[in-house]
């Protein structure tokens, strides 16, 4: 019997470990209950990383339309950037897609947003909701004027 890595000691080590476990079928070897923790935590990292993404595009959208003398040809591919990388976020994690639709997702992000463009612009007057359908957010033609 190999001795345990404590979770709380080494994660790293201990995720080493805990994979070896499971290639080898040595189940009952296996911390169950941080395994589901690291999981779930998965689960959220990518929630977290879809939402940081979209915060930062709706953040440069809002500077787009607020400061026009900004515009040009590398603030565009900042955007299509952006859009990219949301695009990618739901490609690769379909199962994120829904979030598109929940009010709560987009408060918060939309929160997020705004703070973001406040800081960049030295501008507080935002709008309190999003005033843009995600469906012209992800769409790499569309800009706000």
């Amino acid at each position: 019997m190999t001795q345990l890595v404590p979770y709380e000691d080494d994660v790293v080590a201990w995720a080493d470990q805990q994979a070896r476990f499971l290639r080898e079928r040595r189940f009952d070897e296996l911390d169950i209950e941080h395994l589901a923790e690291e999981i779930e935590d998965v689960g959220k990292s990518e929630q977290r990383e879809l939402a940081s993404r979209m915060s930062l595009l709706l953040a440069d959208l809002l500077t787009w339309q607020h400061q026009p003398g900004w515009r040009g040809a590398s603030w565009r591919i900042t955007i299509r950037n952006q859009r990219r990388g949301v695009a990618r976020r739901l490609d690769e994690t379909p199962s994120l897609r829904p979030k598109l639709d929940d009010p709560d997702w987009w408060a918060a992000v939309w929160d997020d947003a705004t703070a973001r463009a406040a800081q960049e612009t030295g501008l507080s007057e935002f709008p309190e909701v999003c005033p843009w359908p995600a469906s012209d957010v992800l769409d790499q033609e569309w800009l706000p004027e």
